[in-house]
This record gives C-alpha cells, sequence and structure tokens, in this order.
C-alpha cells in the first residue's frame, strides 16, 4: 500500500534534542525567528494513518521503506485514507495493519494515540495524520513474510529508533512524543513551512492524567 512519502528534511540542525533514558529523544520546543520559505495556499490537503505495533519483547514494527522519496528510511507501517469511499481513520488503520503486516485485529484492539498536523510538508502538501497502537502484543511468528513491494518489515528496539534514518518530523516530534504520552493522547501541529520548521502541542495527557 503506498505510504505518505515522506521523506528526510535537511534543516535539522535547527532541532536540537536531547536522548531520554528510554532511547526516546527528549521533547523540546523550537523557538526561533518565523520565515515562511513556502507558498501554502494552494497545496493540497492528505489523511493518512500511522500504526504502532509491538511485540512480546517491546520491539517496535517498522517498515526499511525500498521506494522513493523516503528510500531506505524507516516508518510504522500506514498509509493513505482512502476517502473516496468514506473510510474512516480506524478503518484505515486495520486495513494497512492486515495489508502491510497480514495482522488482523478488531476495533477494541487499537487505540487512537495522537493526531498530528503538518503544514507544507517537504513544500508539497499538507497532511492530517492518525497515529494508532495496537493494545496487545504481536507475536513475531503472526507476520508470515518481512518483504513485499514496499520495503522490509523490521522489529526494532525502542532505544535504537532514534539512531535510525527516519523523517526529521518524526525524529524531532512525533516519536518523543508517542514516547512521552504513552498510554495517554498528543495533539500536535507541524508548521514545516517556516524555517526552520515549528511545532506546537495543543492538547495532551498521560496514561494517568486527565486532558490538557
Amino acid at each position: 500500500m503506498e505510504g505518505r512519502g515522506r521523506a528526510h528534511r535537511r534543516d535539522s540542525g535547527q532541532l536540537r534534542n536531547g536522548e531520554a533514558r528510554d532511547g526516546c529523544a527528549s521533547v523540546s520546543s523550537v523557538t526561533s525567528s518565523r520565515q515562511e520559505t513556502h507558498d501554502v495556499r494552494t497545496l493540497p490537503y492528505k489523511i493518512a494513518v500511522l500504526c504502532y505495533l509491538y511485540d512480546t519483547q517491546g520491539r517496535l514494527l517498522l517498515l526499511h521503506r525500498r521506494k522513493p522519496p523516503n528510500r531506505d528510511m524507516y516508518s510504522p507501517i500506514g498509509g493513505k485514507l482512502e476517502a473516496a469511499r468514506g473510510e474512516g481513520p480506524h478503518e484505515c488503520a486495520l486495513r494497512e495493519i492486515r495489508e502491510e503486516a497480514s495482522v488482523e485485529l478488531k476495533y477494541d484492539e487499537i487505540k487512537l494515540i495522537s493526531i498530528v498536523s503538518e503544514r507544507a510538508y517537504e513544500g508539497e502538501r499538507h497532511w492530517l495524520i492518525f497515529l494508532f497502537e495496537a493494545l496487545r502484543p504481536i507475536d513475531p511468528s503472526e507476520i508470515p513474510h518481512s518483504e513485499f513491494d514496499e520495503g522490509r518489515l523490521e522489529w526494532h528496539r525502542v532505544e535504537d529508533i532514534v539512531n535510525l534514518p527516519i523523517p526529521e518530523t518524526d525524529r524531532a516530534v512525533m516519536w518523543p512524543n508517542v514516547c512521552k504520552h504513552r498510554g495517554g493522547f498528543f495533539m500536535v501541529h507541524i508548521d514545516c513551512a517556516q524555517s526552520p520548521m515549528q511545532s506546537q502541542i495543543l492538547e495532551s495527557w498521560g496514561a494517568n492524567e486527565e486532558a490538557s
């Protein structure tokens, strides 16, 4: 299934992220002068899902993509919502998990953990991304294949992910917040039209917290 096409950004030198003890990059705010680099008024708006599946050892399933524009980069499995047939985000997540990992999950076995809006990503389009987590560990034996047309499925330890080639919006914003709010929820807006990239957490709560 065609993925989001999240290419690697080259302005990462402006983003300073430490590394937490669990291997997730620490969440840091981006503060700098705002300089818009793209005319965003005519860009298309796309909707997608990313799905976070962990195995019985706590490793995360990632797709090592073989197709451009993000060839040789890693991302959770996922893809675009089929809006033409009225597909909802949860339905899309279950379909992508089934198509890419051959794992059958039910609605009550996934949870929405984040909504991410990206403005002018790579100067090409706006994104609205729904992040889901499987609520049960996935036994690696449930996945009958590791190779398909989009790339290779690999299990990676959480502490190793910050050292993998992943898109900079994932590295600087999404993955640190997935770690920080595990069991809870966060909503973030990422403005890629600014140089450097800007981000703002709009709503968030942890596993044992109320909405803020």
